[in-house]
């Protein structure tokens, strides 16, 4: 059984569309970035979190993305090693949602 907590890229999808508040962190490294995003997902490099995750709050619900959800899942279990809970780890990352047909946006100036 996975101590991670996955969403299925329709469900992220159903989520940005509610209007749910919910942050989407791509880990991947710039260069990856050129390849497509989420829509308004945030560009963070993976090796950064650790300089950087006083930024998240603990009550927010954190979605993390890469190529194929396993880099994801490492950052996942290291945020909930520090104390944060609502941390998910999106399923297939950016293999499963280009998959999907769903909507890739470009990165912002990383």
């Amino acid at each position: 059984m996975s101590l991670i907590q996955e969403v299925e890229v329709t469900e992220l999808a159903e989520l940005k569309e509610s209007g749910e508040a919910v942050r989407v962190i791509d880990i991947r490294q710039p260069a990856e970035l050129n390849a497509g995003i989420i829509p308004g997902a945030e560009a963070l490099p993976m090796h950064l979190i650790p300089l950087r995750m006083n930024e998240f709050k603990h009550d927010e619900k954190l979605i993390m993305v890469c190529r194929s959800g396993a880099r994801s899942a490492q950052a996942c279990m290291f945020l909930q090693q520090q104390g944060y809970e609502k941390v998910y780890n999106l399923r297939g990352g950016m293999i499963a949602w280009s998959g999907s047909g769903l909507e890739l946006g470009m990165p912002q100036a990383v």
